[in-house]
């Protein structure tokens, strides 16, 4: 049996589909996303949950089968934002969304 290690996971990861339908969100996000619908965002588009600028970005994302990766500040909390897309047996097949807690001081390494 494959563990779901995503449902416990500290970050929240929300999914979708090639359509930009959401099929899945773990516990975080959920609870991170509570306001808006929280679990019963399955099944909408991701379309509905946006601005305009951000429905227009995501459509290119979708399109181009690209990355967007920004931080945020929310409440005091900073968070990475990681989306991009992910393929199931080589084709594009949605969109994936990480949300990660970054501390207020973080250590940056370079390495060579």
């Amino acid at each position: 049996m494959k563990p779901n290690w995503t449902q416990e996971f500290s970050g929240a990861v929300t999914l979708s589909d090639a359509t930009g339908k959401i099929v899945y969100m773990n516990q975080k996000a959920s609870q991170v996303f509570e306001k808006q619908g929280g679990r019963k965002l399955v099944g909408k588009n991701l379309m509905d949950c946006h601005s305009a600028s951000s429905r227009k970005r995501l459509q290119e994302m979708i399109q181009k089968q690209e990355k967007n990766i920004y931080t945020i500040e929310k409440k005091g909390v900073k968070k990475l934002i990681y989306q991009a897309p992910w393929y199931h047996r080589g084709a594009f097949a949605g969109l994936v969304e990480l949300s990660l807690e970054l501390p207020a001081v973080m250590p940056h390494f370079i390495r060579g």
